[in-house]
């Protein structure tokens, strides 16, 4: 998993994201979040978690959560390290 940091990560470089979004995503999103691994926290949000390979593809996924009327919660840039998500390499 991921820790948190404070760096920056370059432009068009991979950093791992945790979004959190509220209530509960059925499974069936799971493909439409490109590999990021999908779970429940304590509270009943949903968070993706995984690595994400540059900004854009950061914007493309916050853009389905607007474009779906989800709540977003947050997103906050963990440290790289081991996530659930499958290598995009």
């Amino acid at each position: 998993m991921c820790g948190q940091s404070d760096e920056i990560t370059p432009p068009g470089q991979a950093a791992c994201y945790e979004i959190k979004i509220a209530g509960r995503l059925r499974s069936c999103w799971a493909g439409r979040f490109e590999g990021l691994s999908m779970e429940l926290d304590e509270g009943g949000n949903t968070l993706l978690s995984g690595t994400v390979i540059d900004q854009a593809a950061l914007h493309g996924l916050l853009k389905i959560v607007r474009d779906s009327g989800m709540t977003l919660v947050s997103v906050m840039r963990l440290e790289t390290g081991e996530t659930d998500a499958p290598d995009t390499n």
